[in-house]
C-alpha cells in the first residue's frame, strides 16, 4: 500500500461514536451524558463517552441522573442497564 494512503498520526485513534448529545449548556446535558455513558458501558466505550460528555465514570454530578435511569431500567427489567447504573452509583 502506498504511504500517500497512511496517516502517520493514525495509530491507536478510535472512531467517534455519535452520542447525540445536546449543547453543553443545554438544561438536559448532563441527563443526556449521564445515559450516553451507561449506554457506551454497555458496549464496552466507556473511554470514548467519557471523552465526549467530559464526565468521567462515577461522576456525583450525575448521580441523580442515574437514579432516575436505575429506576426506569429495573422497570424495563433491563438486567444489564440496572448492573451498570448500580455500578455507577456505587
Amino acid at each position: 500500500m502506498s504511504m500517500a494512503f497512511l496517516r502517520d498520526d493514525a495509530e491507536g485513534e478510535i472512531p467517534r461514536r455519535n452520542y447525540d448529545l445536546p449543547e453543553r449548556d443545554d438544561p438536559g446535558y448532563d441527563r443526556a451524558a449521564a445515559r450516553a455513558i451507561l449506554e457506551a458501558a454497555r458496549a464496552g466505550e466507556t473511554e470514548l463517552a467519557e471523552r465526549a460528555t467530559g464526565y468521567y465514570w462515577g461522576e456525583q454530578r450525575l448521580r441523580p441522573y442515574d437514579e432516575e435511569i436505575l429506576a426506569e431500567a429495573e422497570r424495563a427489567r433491563d438486567d444489564r442497564l440496572e448492573q451498570l447504573a448500580r455500578r455507577f452509583l456505587a
